[in-house]
């Protein structure tokens, strides 16, 4: 999801190099950031300016139910990076989730303690901190609830959804007590680039402004495809739901772009126009169901 996006914004004008375990487009190139002298001999290959590090494993079900390999992937992947990043004393850009928030409160800006439940925000939180501790010249950006790739590359929200309606169902049934901030992923591949383009080191929440609940987002793309009149969407409690999605989630995991704001950056767009540019790519597509 994310990658795609990345490679995009980079690969306009700079040479890049992607990497994946799967190599699922003709770009990419196999790395594993689990086996440090394998990555490590990928990276030193093509000896970059900076360090990207996006793979992580997402599904909070999976992770849960796979704990060694999320830690592997999520944790000691960053750390491979970081370290790698340092022996090239070169940046890294590390991303982050909003999940690592307990949803005691209902905002978060840059600076306010996390507190994990699950096992993907845990592992994914060690990533934060072993970044920052092992190389100086770090960047992280926490991204909330992404959406981006389109009908083939998404794996989260939105395209659920879709598909259902391209399944041909006239109701969705769409939690509502769970509430955040949606990131596009070309908006946040853009921030990287603008931030990184800077020595202003540190952590940063990039995510889209403004917030909502699941439900409102279902609402908005419904209406923004055009089918307000034809598919229903129902509000749930997250109860619904807890059989398929068992892994602990926080009420709340919205964040705020304090330290992007107070450092003069502006560049993520609102949820609902971010929404309605990404919903263009399932739209295209409505006339061949």
């Amino acid at each position: 999801m994310l990658g795609r996006a990345v490679y995009a914004e980079f690969a306009r004008d700079c040479q890049v190099m992607a990497t994946d375990i799967d190599l699922n487009i003709d770009w990419l190139k196999y790395a594993d950031v689990r086996d440090f002298a394998q990555f490590q001999d990928s990276v030193r290959s093509f000896s970059p300016d900076v360090l990207i590090n996006l793979a992580a494993l997402t599904d909070l079900e999976h992770c849960e139910l796979n704990a060694g390999d999320a830690w592997l992937t999520n944790a000691l992947g960053a750390e491979n990076a970081a370290t790698i990043a340092r022996r090239l004393d070169v940046p890294i850009i590390q991303i982050g989730t909003a999940g690592i928030v307990d949803g005691t409160q209902e905002l978060y800006n840059d600076f306010e303690q996390p507190n994990p439940l699950g096992i993907y925000e845990k592992s994914k939180y060690y990533g934060e901190l072993v970044v920052q501790r092992l190389n100086p010249k770090h960047f992280v950006f926490r991204a909330g609830w992404m959406m981006g790739g389109g009908p083939e590359k998404d794996k989260k929200f939105v395209n659920k959804i879709f598909r259902q309606i391209a399944a041909g169902s006239t109701e969705l049934k769409v939690v509502g007590d769970k509430l955040g901030t949606p990131t596009y992923t070309v908006s946040f591949a853009r921030g990287l680039r603008i931030v990184a383009g800077t020595d202003l080191y540190g952590v940063y929440n990039q995510v889209c402004e403004g917030d909502c609940s699941r439900y409102d987002v279902a609402v908005e793309f419904v209406r923004l495809l055009g089918l307000e009149n034809r598919v229903k969407v129902t509000q749930v409690g997250s109860d619904y739901f807890k059989q398929e999605y068992f892994a602990p989630r926080p009420a709340s995991e919205k964040l705020v772009n304090m330290k992007l704001h107070a450092r003069g950056f502006r560049h993520m767009p609102h949820w609902r126009d971010a929404l309605a540019d990404y919903a263009k790519e399932f739209k295209a597509v409505l006339p061949r169901l």
